[in-house]
């Protein structure tokens, strides 16, 4: 029974005393804590109660608690009193009010003073989707998230313009709760900081820990800049990587963000070469959380605003999953067979006996990103066939094939081993084979054409040289010419001589030429009197070969006109 009484009179007092205060008359007074109602956990506190100068006593009760705090020496000038908690645990978290007495009664109850502990559970995460830079008068959305199982979450915004939001969470396939704050429009010029905690309904005033801060960037118009990796999109886990922000336009810093990610990287710009401005973003040993979808931005000096973001990135990382739940090797195979000609149609087959929701297929060297397909169940394995087709020598090349979970498509299982695919024959599309058949035949018709023509001049520069051979070395028919009286025996003469003339005067030319260059003078002899005869129209022997008799004169008159 003693422990009873003193709780009963306890219980009395406070009752009494809360009856006087609500007759009472005088003002309510303020309060406040310092240095803020939102504490620690095991940090220090202030409470602040202001009244009038006639204030006498102060006194400080929590919601829901029998115990009072009561100061009976007001500070000067008479009219405040402090009330101190030297950790802050979560029995001090509550709602507060206070008041004081004065001679002639007791003042008004303070507006309620909500004292929040918080660092009671671990700190949620807080990230932006899909970006933290945000097109300037864009909306974005804030994803509280925790492991904790909260069902409340609360954003605050930082700055000049405190505010804050509450919204219930909700559960994620993973086991995780959350909650979606949107947000916007956001403008520049404006402070956008944020944090968020997570807490449960029956205790509101106890607090998990604060997220990391999140600040939001007001991305503009200007020039996007690329990003890249020299690595390919597939990253082995425990890999050095660098991602490498570009652009032609003069930026004097590049920032990097990661899509949900919870901070923005920053680095200042410098010329690798010509007018690019460059910055690099080493991101050290790769591992599971380095997966996912990057973005770059580029900002002239310490302006707020940014340019407009470079088209995303996706990140793979390959390895063993903590979990163990990618553990397992996928196998690929191909039907025909390894070795293909143009045109045909293959089939890469990647299959695993562990569940797999998308298989992904990777050539090696290729730049591009990996083929995904989602798996199917077949008799108890999962698998999924990539079709080739028509196959050219592009793809030739060795690939192999990846495990992945919808749950977190940014990772992946160890790669399967290497199969080599060989493309023999014709190189190139069906397109370029035609064109280059097309190209050879008209090169052999055009080689056959100029053979043709060719020919065709050697036989008339044959012609040429033949007829000239026979007007240089003229038969026995035309060496002697037959006078008459008649006339038609004079033109017919005449038109013989003209012809014999003008071949003559070639001939003579070419026997002058001879009998420059001959040994034997009697060949000049010759050639002289036979030139000068023909002019005459008479016809002269020839001269016969040595130890032979000449021919009679009247046998060659007679052989020249015939």
């Amino acid at each position: 029974m003693a422990p009873t009484i003193p709780a009963l009179l306890c219980l009395g007092l406070s009752v009494g005393l809360r009856t006087q205060v609500q007759a009472g008359t005088f003002p309510k007074p303020t309060i406040w804590a310092e240095p803020g109602s939102v504490v620690p956990w095991g940090s220090p506190v202030t409470i602040w109660c202001q009244g009038t100068l006639e204030a006498q006593e102060f006194h400080l009760d929590k919601e829901g608690s029998l115990f009072v705090w009561v100061r009976q020496r007001p500070l000067e000038p008479r009219d405040k009193a402090w009330f101190s908690i030297q950790h802050m645990g979560q029995d001090h978290a509550g709602s507060y009010q206070c008041y004081h007495s004065t001679p002639t009664g007791w003042s008004e109850r303070s507006d309620p003073l909500e004292l929040v502990v918080t660092g009671s559970y671990s700190k949620p995460s807080l990230s932006a989707l899909p970006s933290p830079v945000v097109m300037s008068g864009g909306n974005v959305t804030l994803q509280c998230g925790s492991s904790q199982g909260f069902n409340r979450f609360l954003l605050t915004k930082e700055g000049e313009d405190k505010s804050s939001w509450t919204l219930d969470g909700e559960q994620r396939p993973d086991g995780q709760t959350q909650a979606l704050f949107p947000v916007g429009p956001v403008t520049p010029g404006h402070g956008w900081m944020f944090r968020c905690y997570g807490f449960y309904r029956d205790t509101p005033r106890v607090w998990s820990a604060p997220s990391n801060p999140l600040e939001l960037l007001v991305s503009g118009l200007s020039g996007k800049p690329s990003l890249l990796t020299l690595k390919g999109p597939v990253i082995i886990s425990g890999q050095n990587l660098t991602l490498q922000c570009r652009s032609d336009v003069s930026y004097a810093r590049f920032a990097l963000s990661k899509e949900g990610g919870q901070n923005l990287l920053q680095r200042p710009a410098w010329r690798p070469q010509g007018g690019l401005t460059q910055a690099d973003f080493p991101l050290g040993p790769v591992g599971t959380v380095h997966g996912g979808r990057y973005r770059c931005y580029g900002g002239h000096g310490l302006s707020s605003e940014w340019s407009a973001p470079s088209e995303p990135l996706e990140l793979l990382v390959a390895g063993e999953e903590p979990a163990g739940r990618l553990r397992d090797r996928p196998s690929l195979s191909v039907r025909p067979g390894p070795s293909v000609a143009p045109g045909e149609t293959v089939t890469l087959l990647c299959q695993s006996g562990d569940r797999t929701d998308t298989f992904l297929l990777s050539k090696e060297g290729a730049a591009h990103r990996p083929l995904r397909l989602r798996s199917q169940d077949q008799d108890g394995r999962y698998q999924a066939e990539f079709s080739l087709s028509p196959v050219t020598s592009a793809h030739g090349g060795t690939y192999r094939c990846y495990r992945s979970l919808s749950t977190d498509p940014y990772l992946l299982s160890q790669p399967s081993e290497p199969l080599a695919l060989v493309v023999s024959g014709v190189s190139g599309a069906p397109g370029l084979t035609w064109y280059l058949s097309v190209l050879i035949g008209v090169s052999v018709t055009f080689v056959l054409l100029l053979l043709v023509l060719l020919f065709l001049f050697l036989q008339h520069r044959g012609q040429e040289c033949c007829r000239k051979s026979r007007a240089a070395d003229p038969g026995p028919e035309d060496r002697g010419l037959q006078s008459s009286s008649s006339p038609a025996t004079d033109a017919q003469d005449q038109a013989i001589y003209a012809a014999v003339s003008d071949a003559h005067s070639e001939v003579g030319l070419q026997l002058d030429h001879r009998a420059a260059t001959s040994e034997a003078p009697q060949d000049v002899t010759y050639a002289q009197l036979n030139h000068s005869t023909v002019r005459k129209g008479t016809a002269a022997p020839p001269a016969p070969p040595s130890g032979e008799p000449p021919a009679e004169p009247s046998e060659y008159a007679a052989l020249a006109v015939r």
